[in-house]
């Protein structure tokens, strides 16, 4: 990466991720993305476990991509720096804190399959950030392979409101579908609409060879009307006239227009171009870079980045990608590392440089910022050091003391907090103990580091049993956790039986008053007014001073009943958290004399009960199942669904009738053993997949069984 911070050579920086459904064949198109632009030498491959941005042994192992690995290589006089995100829905966290920092992604579909469940959840958490993205359509070498049924399955379940969520545009398409065995036109290269010509791929030297020829007769038809098709929509936007008139003249207008005109509709997210290739092929990759490099956004081509001033004011703060501009950055990636944590900034102003101090801003702390360096997928190849991180890179701190994923780091001089990352809360829950006694504190420790680097992974010690508990995502996401802690920092552990994490809530708002006028033989005293209530939306617990000004009550003492308040409901009356509450201590009372941190302390506790006696519901985490199947196992497959307490939301089938789409609401307790189970049912051809959506009242029965009635 360049190491100057010059604005020129910010318009030449692209910060993106590729992102997808699980087996969409991501990280094989990512291994290609690197090889062709010289940052690997040798193509990895999924299933032989030797792909680079997949380095970690679970990941190779299992085929999957679970940690984002940032990656930076170079295209046509670009610095791209790559973050590879995981597809598996136990993994979320991994998108979202991707996703927060980047200006632009590529979303892989799989061409056979077309739009999946969980290309659903990825799609959306780009809205969410406001994300452009090109969309490659892979595997279009395989059985099935069907590029417009793709394209319409985009448009039916992703952006069917084109005014609100942009269009997919055609910019590249296939020649030929599927395979030689199987196909009349099996798939063989491309065709680039904007300049209307073929490309072919060498498969001799891996794809590294293109091709350039003459559209070939059988797919000139196709090629004719997705052209028209990508005109008719960039000349609805086409405001200053690019080139509207020559296609209403009936000339080619000048390719260099179009891709300007493509880029800033996809910028504007009025149109997501659509290009397609199979990885495993060799086919398309390249286009894909240019793609990456022409239409997806510089960090000047996005909005400034805002947040509050955390020194009192709280006064919106604005920073520009520019490097003259003070620093701020987002710690969005913690890695532990036996020679030190690893922590991965997205600088979004000014220059990170080394040997100096930064505000981590949330916390009110200094940090020292010893050295930067760019870091490779596989650790093995080391870090890269680098005199600075100006605006627009991303560079790799180490050493930092107080600081966490989603924590802002800035200027000591001119403070900033930026929007924290906010991630989904864990379903899951496990036991967990060492093998040996004299590993429990060893153990402690490398909990903590995994909390350090997964902010969906978190650990708490069960006051009634005394057990430690791990709470995760899935049941995939606690396993591996554990061989985690197996692998990595060589511990014999063993764990229970997976649980349910069920939340609490309150039935209704409640004002309570609570005094305190004793505290055991003791005479004391304290007095508290507070409101209780329920936010509409899912927030974490809040509890927030609303004393007056006016009123004497020293700070101390409604700080210790502060605390007080958020760790009772962050407990729960039946053990479990709170969801959605917020506790506002309105009024309070206090005698010089008498009144103590301790006696506001038990003034808050009897709030607390006072409040939540009779007032409390239990709320299950319910997820939303997805599950594909053949036409004859479609009853099998929604008798069980209902079996478990689930509610069909939607049922369609594909164009031919012989595949069922049904998406149920199930409680996450009745999953556990699902994904083997929706298998049995159909002899091995039922896919399913499982995403958190919502927590909901639990039947009494639930109640009662946990209470042991």
């Amino acid at each position: 990466m360049a190491k100057s911070a010059g604005t020129a050579d910010l318009a030449l920086v692209r910060n993106i991720g590729v992102i997808a459904h699980i087996d969409a064949g991501k990280t094989t198109t990512t291994e290609h993305i690197l090889f062709y632009s010289g940052a690997l030498h040798k193509l990895g491959g999924v299933d032989e476990g030797t792909t680079k941005t997949d380095y970690d042994e679970e990941e190779q192992e299992r085929g999957i991509t679970i940690y984002s690995a940032c990656v930076p290589f170079g295209w046509r006089g670009h610095t791209v720096n790559l973050i590879d995100t995981p597809g598996h829905v136990d993994f979320t966290a991994e998108v979202e804190r991707s996703l927060r920092v980047l200006d632009g992604a590529v979303v892989v579909f799989d061409g056979q399959k077309g739009v999946e469940a969980q290309s659903e959840t990825v799609w959306r958490q780009a809205n969410k950030y406001g994300v452009p993205r090109l969309v490659f359509v892979n595997k279009m070498d395989v059985v099935g392979a069907d590029f417009a049924k793709t394209l319409e399955s985009i448009h039916h379940r992703l952006t069917r409101d084109y005014a609100a969520d942009g269009r997919p545009v055609p910019v590249v398409i296939p020649i030929g579908a599927g395979g030689a065995a199987d196909s009349p036109r099996p798939f063989a290269g491309v065709i680039d609409l904007i300049d209307m010509k073929a490309r072919f791929f060498d498969a001799g030297d891996l794809g590294k060879t293109v091709r350039t020829a003459d559209i070939p007769d059988e797919s000139a038809a196709d090629a004719k009307k997705y052209r028209e098709l990508l005109f008719d929509v960039l000349t609805q936007h086409d405001d200053k006239d690019l080139i509207t008139s020559a296609v209403l003249e009936g000339q080619d207008p000048d390719p260099a227009k179009v891709r300007q005109l493509v880029r800033e509709q996809c910028l504007a997210r009025i149109i997501y171009p659509v290009l397609s290739g199979s990885g495993r092929e060799h086919i398309g990759i390249q286009p894909l870079l240019d793609a990456v490099t022409h239409y997806l956004p510089s960090p000047l081509d996005r909005p400034p980045v805002t947040g509050t001033n955390p020194k009192g004011s709280k006064k919106e703060e604005r920073r520009k990608p520019d490097p003259k501009e003070p620093f701020s950055g987002l710690v969005f990636k913690a890695s532990w590392h036996p020679n030190g944590h690893r922590f991965f900034v997205r600088v979004y102003s000014g220059v990170l440089k080394p040997n100096t101090r930064a505000l981590n801003a949330g916390k009110d702390v200094k940090e020292n910022v010893a050295k930067l360096f760019h870091v490779h997928a596989d650790p093995a190849r080391g870090l890269e050091e680098v005199e600075s991180g100006p605006a627009g890179d991303i560079v790799c701190v180490v050493g930092l003391k107080d600081t966490v994923t989603g924590d802002t780091i800035c200027d000591t001089q001119h403070p900033i907090l930026l929007e924290a990352i906010t991630f989904a809360e864990a379903v899951v829950s496990q036991s967990i103990e060492p093998d040996s006694g004299a590993d429990k504190d060893k153990l402690a420790l490398a909990l903590g580091v995994l909390q350090l680097e997964d902010p969906t992974f978190k650990v708490k010690a069960d006051k009634d049993t005394g057990q430690t508990l791990m709470r995760g995502m899935g049941t995939l996401h606690l396993e591996v956790k554990r061989h985690r802690l197996e692998r990595d920092f060589r511990l014999k552990v063993r764990v229970g039986k997976p649980r349910v994490s069920f939340r609490e809530r309150l039935k209704a708002g409640k004002t309570v008053e609570a005094e305190v006028t004793r505290l055991g033989e003791k005479p004391a005293f304290a007095k508290l007014r507070v409101s209780f209530t329920n936010f509409k939306t899912d927030r974490p617990v809040t509890v927030r001073n609303g004393v007056s000004g006016e009123n004497p009550t020293p700070v101390a003492f409604l700080a210790a009943a502060e605390r007080t308040l958020t760790e009772a409901l962050q407990t729960g009356e039946l053990g479990y958290p709170m969801m959605n509450a917020q506790a506002t201590i309105t009024d309070a009372g206090f005698d010089p004399q008498l009144s103590t941190e301790e006696s506001f302390t038990a003034a808050a506790v009897q709030a607390y009960r006072e409040a939540t006696r009779d007032n409390v519901q239990l709320l299950e985490p319910i997820m939303k199942v997805t599950v594909t199947t053949p036409k004859e196992f479609f009853g099998n497959i929604t008798g069980d669904l209902l079996s478990r307490r689930g509610v069909i939301d939607s049922q369609e089938s594909d164009a031919t009738g012989g595949v069922f789409e049904v998406t149920a609401f199930v409680p996450l307790e009745k999953l556990f053993t699902y994904a083997n189970e929706v298998r049995s049912l159909s002899q091995g051809r039922a896919a399913a997949a499982l995403e958190p959506h919502s927590y909901e009242p639990a039947p009494d029965e639930v109640l009662r069984q946990l209470l042991g009635e």
